[in-house]
């Protein structure tokens, strides 16, 4: 249906759509062409409105003068911006400053929601790395007494996770830094999805005594991949929502409590560098009055894991498009150098 409409009512409708994101009121022909250098007069523009609002793109909220963007009108905005908002310098120095001074995985994550939620004034959503979509950078296995060991998987993405294990008989300290060295030489830079693989042909390189202690450590390394695959979300800013949503809230709540919601439209948005899911294009009833702006983030070609942020429909797409891509950029950036 774009194509039918000229560059003279695509620029109508931007400037409905930057008019109504910065005002929340609905917008008039004469304002119109007052505020916007659209070249035409007040009654060419009133005729691109009424073609605008036939086609679906804006519509009448009650019976004042004024228009308001549709889904599908801010589905062609978004479509057809020509640019996403740059950063300022002092913006993009900020973001890098703030990041840069996480000290671990949890730090970067909570320090990114912060930041987004600051940045775009929405409710920012930052899922963790999932451990399937990482490798091993070291195993440690650490001693506790003469019986029991601590393993500690560290991933590429910083991710740290730790069992406690029983041993089945008293092992002293050199075999055990016997076994950290072959799994170290085995399993660093292993994806690990490949890890039960690459496992199971170690034990045949291991001397038979040592065997039943490898057995019981790798099986808890292998359930500590299988229990903690599963996503996690973080999110930020909520009370950004309050001053949007005068209707509706309760439900954008409650959909923001659900992490498999969250995991859904975080997932579903992939596709493009930044994607955009407008009102009604979102499966949950719920949270059919926002958007979400979304973007990938990780090393190279390599996704680890999405953020963005959620919002009212009225929002100003071109700045919030460019603050998810910016944050998206330096976290990757963060974890590829960790």
């Amino acid at each position: 249906m774009s194509t039918l409409l000229d560059d003279r009512k695509l620029a109508v409708l931007r400037a409905v759509v930057e008019d109504y994101v910065s005002t929340n009121e609905p917008v008039g022909s004469k304002a119109l062409a007052e505020r916007h250098n659209l070249g035409v007069s007040p009654a060419t523009v009133r005729n691109d409105m009424a073609v605008l609002e036939e086609q679906g793109y804006i519509a009448q909220p009650h019976t004042s003068a004024g228009r308001v963007p549709t889904d599908k009108g801010y589905r062609l905005f978004v479509d057809r911006l020509s640019q996403i908002k740059p950063l300022s310098a002092a913006e993009r120095r900020a973001i890098e400053t703030f990041l840069a001074g996480a000290v671990d995985l949890d730090d970067v994550v909570t320090r990114t929601v912060r930041l987004l939620a600051q940045l775009t004034r929405q409710v920012a959503v930052v899922q963790y790395p999932s451990l399937i979509r990482s490798t091993v950078r070291h195993v440690e296995l650490v001693p506790l007494s003469e019986r029991r060991i601590m393993l500690v998987l560290i991933t590429n993405t910083g991710r740290v996770e730790q069992r406690v294990v029983d041993l089945p008989d008293v092992v002293e300290d050199d075999r055990i830094a016997h076994l950290r060295a072959v799994l170290n030489a085995g399993l660093d830079g292993c994806a690990l999805s490949q890890v039960p693989e690459t496992v199971a042909d170690m034990h045949e390189r291991l001397p038979e005594d040592d065997r039943p202690m490898a057995g019981t450590i790798t099986s808890v390394l292998l359930e500590t991949l299988v229990d903690r695959h599963e996503e996690k979300i973080v999110f930020a800013g909520t009370a950004n929502l309050t001053a949007d949503f005068t209707v509706g809230l309760r439900d954008v709540l409650e959909a923001l409590e659900e992490q498999v919601v969250l995991m859904r439209l975080l997932g579903e948005a992939g596709g493009s560098p930044v994607t955009v899911r407008i009102g009604s294009e979102n499966p949950y009833s719920g949270l059919h009055g926002t958007s979400i702006v979304a973007a990938g983030y990780g090393s190279g070609d390599n996704e680890l894991a999405r953020l963005g942020v959620l919002g009212p429909t009225r929002m100003d797409y071109p700045v919030t498009m460019g603050a998810v891509r910016a944050v998206a950029r330096y976290v990757g950036q963060i974890l590829a150098g960790s």
